[in-house]
């Protein structure tokens, strides 16, 4: 590996986008700069790790879905071309009559046609299809696609359906010749949190989070995306 050049020394190569900061300003700036030249090694560094991770186990279960004709697959059907499957449980079951703004939140940006190049994704919910579709509508959404669990099982093998309601899950599968295996899963929990945080995941997938970042006030701890406004 190449040895890097230590990030002040590379901070100091900043060349100011307007004139007249301060020197408080341009000597808080170098330094913030520096460390967001870190958290980039930083986020470099644990893709290698996770992308270095052993065979994860093989999915023995046999999961089955539902798609918009109304088809059942198989998960290692969801792959397609592909032999990576990013797939997002998201909180619209049945029992909910909107789903959950968060998962909105997240999944809005993902509408795009570039990551299906790459790998397949598809978007799970314990609803309908039909039903899933006539809100993707509503949002204008267009290259989600969207599938139906059949039956409880993928959700409450992961813990995620409990008395108080059903939680979001992201996870990456691998193909394995026949067989499917786990590659990575989101695993961070509530629990794990820091002190005055939510148990957001790192990297923070959702845009809406990193750009409220750069902002002058950040992240509001008390406000959270709506479906309306």
């Amino acid at each position: 590996m190449d040895k890097l050049i230590p990030a002040p020394d590379l901070a100091a190569k900043r060349r100011p986008l307007f004139a007249g900061e301060s020197a408080d300003y341009a000597r808080a700036r170098q330094a913030l700069l520096a460390e967001e030249i870190e958290v980039r090694r930083h986020l470099s560094r644990v893709a290698d790790q996770r992308g270095a991770l052993p065979p994860g186990p093989v999915i023995e279960k046999d999961y089955r879905f539902l798609d918009a004709k109304g088809a059942e697959l198989k998960l290692i059907d969801l792959f397609g071309p592909h032999d990576t499957l990013v797939t997002y449980f998201w909180m619209y079951g049945p029992e909910r009559k909107r789903p959950c703004p968060m998962c909105t939140n997240f999944l809005g940006p993902l509408d795009a046609n570039d990551i299906m190049q790459k790998v397949a994704l598809k978007v799970l919910g314990r609803s309908p299809v039909a039903r899933q579709l006539e809100f993707a509508r509503e949002r204008g959404w267009a290259a989600l696609e969207f599938l139906q669990t059949v039956g409880d099982d993928y959700a409450g093998d992961q813990g995620l359906l409990t008395p108080d309601g059903e939680f979001p899950s992201l996870v990456v599968f691998r193909r394995d010749g026949d067989t499917v295996r786990l590659f990575w899963a989101g695993e961070i929990l509530g629990e794990m949190a820091d002190p005055n945080q939510d148990g957001r995941g790192a990297p923070d997938m959702a845009p809406l989070w990193n750009i409220l970042d750069i902002t002058p006030a950040g992240r509001d701890a008390k406000w959270y995306p709506k479906l309306d406004y």
